[in-house]
């Protein structure tokens, strides 16, 4: 009994340490693993549509990879030098505004009292001066580290590349770790993909669908900076409780201030029509799939920004979900059976 014992706790021991250093080993590229799946997830119809002409997964997926990289490294290469000239003109700009009597102007019976819109002033100077700080020392840090960055890349890029080609694989050895049943098993997976197709499609792709909408608004009537704007407006869309309007409704003050009367209504269109995306698109996308609640992805965003960065975004709202999901599976007396009893059915 005792030599029994002791086998055990050997073997869970060196599970256990080979497990924590696994950790520590994968971490640093953890994000970026991460990314390649969720990559693969979203690619996943492209490669489809190669392999039924090319009939090999390997070419499959390579082609899908090299339209990834392309997609990733040529944006980068044209529009990350005109993102940062555009981030230190809005920069060099905010300290030129004067705020305080812009909201006199447009709000005389609020901002009535100098002191009072002169403190408003201060404090929507100081924001945007440290909104734009944060974004120019992100873009210093990829610079300086830009050896690790194209590092980063490379994982995702691998990650991506086997994940796509190998799926069937990589499901079928998840499902065997799993304790439940099949038909538990069959409903865990459905749901997953269900509320992962949902994050991804309805609200991460829908967002900045509605972001580049607005931005063609700004390029179209000569609103400066369109660039940074239109990036900006793409994060406000991906976030429930912010939305496009926080970029596009300033914009159309700035361009009745100026005098652009014409320009404000036609930026007006654009961000109604931005924002109006959200009622009839999103819906039609997750239509018959997994509904994300609003509340919990809005949690699932902030807390995931936190803690992952900007990939929280994503992965935020699919953790709370994922939780959910189990939680309802253990909702079921046949699900929570199998923690005391070997199923009979696997």
């Amino acid at each position: 009994m005792e030599q029994e014992f002791y086998k055990k706790f050997m073997t869970f021991s060196i599970f256990v340490i080979l497990a924590i250093l696994t950790f520590f080993l994968i971490r640093p590229i953890l994000m970026a693993i991460v990314a390649g799946v969720l990559l693969a997830f979203l690619f996943n119809p492209v490669y489809n549509f190669f392999f039924k002409f090319s009939k090999s997964k390997n070419i499959s997926a390579a082609l899908v990879c090299v339209i990834l990289l392309l997609l990733i490294l040529i944006p980068l290469w044209l529009f990350v030098p005109k993102m940062l000239d555009q981030t230190f003109n809005i920069y060099l700009a905010a300290q030129k505004i004067d705020f305080a009597q812009i909201l006199q102007q447009i709000l005389p019976n609020i901002f009535s009292s100098p002191e009072f819109a002169s403190q408003i002033s201060s404090v929507t100077s100081s924001f945007i001066s440290k909104t734009v700080n944060s974004i120019l020392n992100g873009f210093s840090d990829i610079i300086l580290n830009l050896a690790t960055v194209m590092l980063q890349i490379l994982v995702v890029a691998f990650t991506f590349f086997f994940v796509l080609r190998d799926k069937e694989d990589i499901t079928e050895y998840i499902k065997s770790l799993l304790p439940f049943p099949k038909e538990i098993e069959k409903k865990l997976f459905e749901s997953s993909r269900e509320i992962t197709f949902s994050v991804i499609y309805g609200h991460f792709a829908v967002g900045i669908l509605q972001g580049l909408i607005v931005g063609l608004g700004l390029l179209i009537f000569g609103v400066p900076n369109a660039l940074f704007l239109t990036t900006l407006a793409c994060l406000a869309a991906i976030i429930p409780v912010l939305g496009t309007p926080i970029i596009w409704i300033p914009v159309a003050i700035y361009l009745f201030i100026s005098g652009n009367v014409a320009g404000m209504w036609g930026m007006l269109g654009f961000g109604l029509f931005s924002s109006t995306i959200d009622n009839f698109l999103r819906p039609w996308i997750i239509s018959k799939r997994a509904k994300l609640n609003t509340l919990l992805a809005t949690i699932g965003m902030v807390g995931g920004l936190f803690v992952f960065g900007f990939m929280g975004l994503l992965l935020g709202p699919l953790i709370l979900a994922y939780l959910v999901i189990v939680i309802d599976l253990f909702r079921d007396k046949r699900a929570f059976n199998v923690l005391v009893q070997p199923a009979e059915n696997k």
